[in-house]
């Protein structure tokens, strides 16, 4: 799918806004909260044309009932001892650190990423509960590069749903509670939409 730049977005370089003057942060109930920052990232779609192409994308395959398939979307992962793919990304955990690190207790620490290449790219309903976010409040950050998808949440075992349509530079945090007590997914969509790319910035042991 082609990727369609956004007409807002006019740095040739990555550049980071505030956190405090547009931070949007809507409470979920049960401890569990969503922080949302539009146009968190100045110069997003270079940035996304940038890790398009240098980020060594893999393909996992995965057991589902009686067959293996193909994960549909394509990922990389970058922890706090390695080389991350871009100056950019580093910039984000710096900026996210100094601004959650007191209401977190820790810091961002890694990086994983992925890459949504057209409608039928997705992730089923799911918390981030195989580390620490299973029993314990924490942080998963997510900056959104390229075409706008919708990241879905609806309460743990079922319930109505909420969604925040994101990308081309914005910030969504999922805080307190939310990896125990509420599920997101980002689901297919027949749709025509270009190709996204989530970072996901997560303290350690939370996964």
């Amino acid at each position: 799918m082609y990727f369609q730049a956004s007409l807002l977005d006019t740095a040739d370089e990555p550049t980071l806004g505030p956190l405090d003057a547009r931070l949007q942060r809507r409470q979920l109930g049960d401890g569990a909260w969503v922080d949302v920052r539009p146009g968190w990232v100045d110069g997003a779609d270079p940035l996304f044309l940038s890790l398009q192409t240098s980020v060594r994308w893999r393909a996992e395959r995965r057991e589902m009932y009686d067959s293996v398939v193909e994960v549909p979307r394509l990922l990389a992962h970058f922890g706090p001892r390695q080389e991350w793919p871009d100056p950019s990304l580093e910039g984000m955990r710096s900026a996210l650190n100094d601004h959650y690190r007191e209401e977190l207790g820790e810091d961002f620490v890694s990086a994983g990423l992925c890459y949504y290449r057209d409608g039928r790219d997705s992730v089923a309903w799911h918390g981030d509960r195989i580390g620490r976010g299973r029993e314990e409040d924490t942080m998963v950050a997510i900056v959104s590069l390229g075409a706008p998808r919708r990241l879905s949440l609806r309460p743990r075992g079922g319930g109505e749903q909420i969604g925040f349509v994101v990308g081309h530079g914005d910030l969504l945090v999922m805080g307190g509670s939310c990896q125990r007590t509420w599920d997101h997914a980002v689901l297919k969509t027949a749709k025509p939409v270009g190709p996204r790319i989530s970072i996901q910035l997560r303290p350690a042991g939370v996964a």
